[in-house]
C-alpha cells in the first residue's frame, strides 16, 4: 500500500498516468538520488583516454573507406545493371547507411559527456527563478545539450512545473530540445555546409523562443493537467558533479541508449531516400516541392506531422529530395514537421496537456516552421 503514502504514484497526483506512460519509479528514484550519473566507473582516466585514442583512430578508417567499398560493392553484384536506377539506390544506401550511422555515433557520444553537465536538477536549477523573457532564452538554448526523449519529456516537465518554471519557458525547452538537436546540427553541416546549419540553428532556437513567448504572454497554465500541478518536487535529487571517468561513462551509455533506439530509423530513411535517389526523375519534384510552388511549404509540414522519425533519419531524405529539384526550404520544413511536430509527441504530451494547449502549441510551432521554410527558399 505503499503507492497511496507517496504523493508522486498516487493516482490523484497523476501516478496512474506515469505508470500508463511506462515510467517507473525505481528508475526515477535511482535518477534522483545519482542526478542520473553512473555510481562506479568501470575505468580509470587513463584507460579511458587510450580507449578513445584507439576508437578514434577506428573510426577515421572506417569512415575513409566508407565510398571505395560502397562502390565497389554495388558494383561487384551481377543481378545490377551497372549504371542503372536499382545499382544507384543500392549504392545510395550502402554509402549514406554507415556514413550517418558513424557520424551519429560520434556525435552521440560527445554530446553524452557534454550532457554529463546537465543534469535534470542542474536544468531545472538553472530555469527556476529567472524572469520569464531570460528564462525562455536560456531553455531554448539548454535544449540543444539537454536529454528529451519519450522517457525523460513527461518526467522534466512535471519536474519544471512544480519547480515553479514559467509554462512559457518549459515550452521554450520542449521545442528545442527534440528540433534544435546536436545530431541535426552536425549532420546538416556535414552534408550542405556551415551556413545552411548555422540557419537552421538561428532559426530553431527562434521557433523555440517564439512558441515560449506566445504561450508565456497567453498565460494557458489553466490548460495544463490538473493533477500535474498537484505532484510535488519532492522527488528531486542531488545537484551531482561527476568525475571525467564518470562522464564518459555517461557518454557510452548514451551510446547505447540512443544510437540503439535511432539506428532503425536511419536505415528506413536512408533507403526511403535511396528509391528517391534511384527511381524518382531528376528535376520531377521541382514542380510539388520547389521555390515557385508557394503551397508547398505547407503542404510538406501538413504530410510531415502524422509521420515519425528523427532527424538522422531524416537527413538523407532531406538530401534525395534535393538532389530531385525539391527547394531547400520545403525540406527542411518537411523535416522539421516531423520531428518537431509529430503526432506520437502529442499522443505523450496528452497526458500532461488538455487538447487545446497541444492545439496552440502545435499552431505556433506549424507557423514558425513555415516561416522557416520560406526563408530558406528566398536565401537558397
Amino acid at each position: 500500500m505503499r503507492a497511496k503514502r507517496d504523493p508522486v504514484l498516487h493516482p490523484r497526483n497523476g501516478g496512474g498516468h506515469l505508470v500508463a506512460m511506462g515510467i517507473n519509479k525505481v528508475a526515477l528514484e535511482s535518477c534522483a538520488r545519482t542526478g542520473g550519473f553512473p555510481v562506479s566507473p568501470r575505468l580509470t582516466v587513463g584507460k579511458w583516454l587510450l580507449v578513445l585514442v584507439v576508437s578514434l583512430a577506428a573510426w577515421i578508417a572506417a569512415f575513409m573507406s566508407i565510398g571505395p567499398l560502397s562502390s565497389l560493392a554495388a558494383r561487384g553484384l551481377p543481378w545490377f545493371t551497372p549504371g542503372g536506377h536499382a545499382a544507384g539506390a543500392f549504392e545510395f544506401f550502402l554509402f549514406e547507411v554507415p556514413k550517418v550511422l558513424l557520424l551519429l555515433v560520434l556525435i552521440v557520444f560527445i554530446m553524452g559527456v557534454v550532457r554529463s553537465f546537465f543534469s535534470p536538477e542542474t536544468t531545472r536549477r538553472l530555469l527556476t527563478g529567472r524572469g520569464e523573457h531570460a528564462g525562455t532564452v536560456l531553455a531554448a538554448l539548454l535544449g540543444i545539450v539537454t536529454p528529451f526523449c519519450s522517457c525523460s519529456a513527461v518526467p522534466m516537465f512535471i519536474g519544471f512545473m512544480s519547480a515553479g518554471v514559467p509554462l512559457g519557458v518549459t515550452f521554450s525547452f520542449l521545442v528545442s530540445a527534440p528540433m534544435v538537436n546536436e545530431v541535426a546540427l552536425v549532420l546538416l553541416f556535414g552534408l550542405f555546409g556551415w551556413k545552411v546549419a548555422g540557419i537552421y540553428l538561428v532559426t530553431g532556437l527562434v521557433i523555440a523562443m517564439v512558441t515560449g513567448f506566445v504561450i508565456g504572454r497567453l498565460r494557458l497554465e489553466g490548460w495544463v493537467q490538473s493533477w500535474v500541478k498537484e505532484v510535488s518536487a519532492h522527488n528531486r535529487g542531488a545537484d551531482v558533479s561527476p568525475a571525467w571517468p564518470a562522464r564518459f561513462e555517461m557518454g557510452l551509455e548514451a551510446l547505447r541508449d540512443i544510437v540503439g533506439r535511432t539506428w532503425p530509423y536511419v536505415v528506413v530513411g536512408v533507403g526511403i531516400g535511396a528509391a528517391i535517389h534511384g527511381w524518382v526523375p531528376a528535376d520531377s519534384l521541382a514542380p510539388l516541392m520547389g521555390r515557385t510552388a508557394w503551397w508547398s511549404v505547407p503542404l510538406a509540414v501538413l504530410v510531415g506531422v502524422p509521420m515519425y522519425s528523427n532527424a538522422a533519419g531524416m537527413i538523407p531524405v532531406v538530401q534525395a529530395l534535393l538532389a530531385k529539384g525539391a527547394a531547400l526550404g520545403t525540406a527542411l520544413a518537411f523535416m522539421m514537421a516531423v520531428v518537431g511536430l509529430s503526432f506520437p509527441e502529442w499522443v505523450i504530451l496528452r497526458r500532461v496537456l488538455t487538447i487545446k494547449l497541444i492545439v496552440v502549441f502545435a499552431g505556433v510551432v506549424a507557423m514558425g516552421i513555415m516561416l522557416v521554410g520560406y526563408l530558406f527558399n528566398f536565401l537558397f
